[in-house]
C-alpha cells in the first residue's frame, strides 16, 4: 500500500512499516534501564547513582544514553559513563584531559572510552572535587 499510494520504494516502505509496528508495540513492563543495571546485589547502589546523576544534571543539559551495564552521558560527544563497579561502589568514567592528580582519580590506559575513572561508595564522595572533574569533562564535550 505504501508503495502504491505514496510512491515509496520497497526499502523505504519496509522501513516505515517496521518503525510503525515498533511504535505501536507496548512498552516492556520494565522500561526503566536503571532497573536492569541495578538489579540483584547491585540494587542498593541505585540511590547513589541517582544522587550523582542529579548533581551532574545541575551542570547543564545533556543526553543520557542507556547501555547494557552503564549510562552514557553525552553532549556533542560522551563526557562520562556512570554505572555499578562492584556490589559496593559505582564507577564514574570521565572523558577529560589532564585532570590534576588525586588518590581518588584513576588514570585509564590510552585508547579506552574514558581517560579517568572514580569509584564512589558513599554520598559524601559526591563532593566539590568530583564535580570539578565532571564539569571539566562536560565542558570539553562541547
Amino acid at each position: 500500500m505504501l508503495m502504491e499510494k505514496l510512491g515509496l520504494g520497497y526499502g523505504d516502505a519496509n522501513t516505515l512499516a517496521i518503525l510503525a509496528k515498533q511504535a505501536a508495540a507496548p512498552a516492556p513492563a520494565d522500561a526503566d534501564p536503571l532497573s536492569a543495571i541495578y538489579s540483584g546485589n547491585k540494587a542498593p547502589l541505585r540511590a547513589l547513582h541517582e544522587r550523582l546523576s542529579a548533581a551532574i544534571d545541575e551542570i547543564g543539559p545533556h543526553e543520557k544514553a542507556p547501555k547494557k551495564a552503564y549510562i552514557s552521558l553525552r553532549r556533542s560527544k560522551q563526557f562520562a559513563m556512570l554505572g555499578p563497579a562492584t556490589k559496593d561502589a559505582i564507577e564514574l568514567g570521565l572523558n577529560a584531559k589532564a585532570l590534576a592528580a588525586s588518590a581518588r582519580l584513576k588514570a585509564m590506559p590510552p585508547g579506552g572510552m574514558c581517560q579517568y575513572s572514580v569509584r564512589i561508595s558513599t554520598p559524601a564522595e559526591i563532593d566539590a572535587e568530583l564535580m570539578r572533574w565532571v564539569r571539566s569533562a562536560y565542558e570539553a564535550a562541547g
